[in-house]
């Protein structure tokens, strides 16, 4: 399976490495594009100031660029909580798109997207401060009308970005579970 793999506001840090590594080992073909053309921040505050600094649209060309080469092989679009904004974004922008593996995030849905058929598989955290849950009633209802298949998996008392172990919200039983279930998913696809 090819997959490209998006960083959080964090930057492209050695966790989204060991991640790549990880799919890699499962026999995927994996990408990690450097959305912040290398730099990486200690704090969400930091990231997210550079983050709005380099603005929504510029990212998503980046994306759009970093991907495009591969896309009319069928790409798994994944990310981590920023980045898998950006995956469900160009997922949804990526009628060849064979599934979107969402971790730590999800983002606004067009009222005229569509992914019929899309496999989409979301892992976050309850509760977690930036996916609320109204929130993710509304997204999980919203991507349901967009025709995709949605299996969403929480984790109660883990932090945001539960998988990344150089973070304090690294929840070790809670990451090996992400990463079982969403190896499953994507040897699925």
């Amino acid at each position: 399976m090819d997959i490209v793999l998006f960083h959080s506001t964090f930057g492209l840090r050695p966790a989204v490495r060991q991640a790549a590594d990880r799919l890699r080992a499962a026999g995927h073909e994996v990408r990690t594009p450097d959305l912040f053309q290398g730099r990486t921040f200690d704090t969400v505050e930091e990231g997210m100031e550079h983050n709005e600094s380099v603005g929504r649209e510029e990212l998503l060309k980046r994306a759009v660029l970093a991907a495009a080469p591969y896309s009319e092989r069928g790409l798994v679009y994944a990310g981590f909580s920023l980045g898998a904004s950006i995956a469900q974004t160009l997922a949804l922008g990526d009628h060849r798109a064979r599934g979107l593996l969402l971790l730590h995030g999800t983002s606004d849905i067009a009222p005229n997207a569509s992914a019929d058929g899309l496999a989409v598989q979301l892992h976050v955290a309850e509760p977690d401060p930036f996916e609320t849950d109204d929130w993710l009633s509304a997204w999980y209802l919203q991507m349901g009308r967009t025709g995709a298949d949605v299996e969403v998996y929480r984790y109660a008392g883990a932090g945001h970005l539960y998988t990344d172990p150089d973070l304090p919200d690294y929840d070790e039983e809670a990451a090996e579970a992400t990463w079982r279930t969403a190896l499953g998913f994507l040897d699925s696809l």
